[in-house]
């Protein structure tokens, strides 16, 4: 079995089981708390609005459908049908389109670049969750996609991020509710150290148009019912 194999097949497992109301899910906040910020940094930067916008790692779609709301393409793309089954019945007027997509796979960033053009990406919460061996082609697969004229924005977990989940995980009381079906598939949010992104951009071709620290809401509160917020570290890109 190879590791994006295994990878498919994990996100499958966890979205089959996902309940389909918006905010079930640890990373489903609504995005007056995630898209809405993330565009106010990225939109400074585009220097083609115009162009389609990929949302990358698209999930169920609630921050494609608000990315729909304020440009005239956008495209939600997955690595999983069943993430993309979730998407399609929140979005019944069809407000965006949906592709089944590997960007990991040099083929299919091709053939979508070839369908849309350069575009522009929103990318959420990716590369952290990606198999190690997948990290520099999905990172490729970007570059390849936003072309000569597209940017592309992109916010990660801190590598901090992943010892408070451990550390959540690790609670007297076991994993939170929403974190408990992330780790029972075999999803393990947080790995990539933050020393190792530099590279991944400088093979891919990317520069770094500005960036910065952020906390990056989830839907999942503690014992006090404050929020959990994970450091994570926001970059504009484009392609050298």
């Amino acid at each position: 079995m190879s590791v994006t194999t295994r990878y498919r097949e994990a996100w499958e497992g966890f979205w089959r089981e996902a309940p389909t109301e918006q905010g079930a899910v640890l990373w489903d906040a609504e995005p007056s708390l995630t898209a809405k910020v993330h565009l106010a940094l990225l939109e400074p930067f585009l220097g083609a609005p115009g162009l389609p916008l990929v949302d990358l790692g698209c999930g169920n779609g609630t921050q494609t459908r608000f990315l729909a709301d304020r440009y005239p393409r956008v495209v939600g793309a997955d690595l999983s049908a069943a993430a993309l089954d979730h998407a399609r019945l929140a979005d019944p007027a069809g407000q965006a389109s949906y592709r089944l997509f590997d960007a990991a796979e040099k083929a299919e960033a091709e053939m979508l670049h070839a369908e849309l053009g350069d575009v522009n990406v929103y990318m959420r919460g990716v590369l952290h969750q990606c198999e190690a061996d997948d990290r520099q082609a999905l990172v490729d697969g970007l570059a390849t996609l936003v072309g000569d004229r597209g940017r592309a924005f992109v916010v990660e977990l801190a590598e901090e991020a992943g010892a408070l989940l451990r550390g959540l995980a690790q609670g007297p009381g076991g994993p939170p509710a929403k974190l408990a079906p992330v780790l029972r598939h075999g999803i393990a949010p947080g790995e990539v150290a933050d020393a190792a992104v530099p590279g991944y951009l400088r093979t891919a071709g990317l520069v770094v148009l500005a960036s910065g620290e952020l906390p990056l809401a989830t839907t999942e509160c503690r014992a006090d019912g404050s929020r959990i917020e994970l450091p994570s570290r926001w970059m504009v890109l484009r392609r050298e």
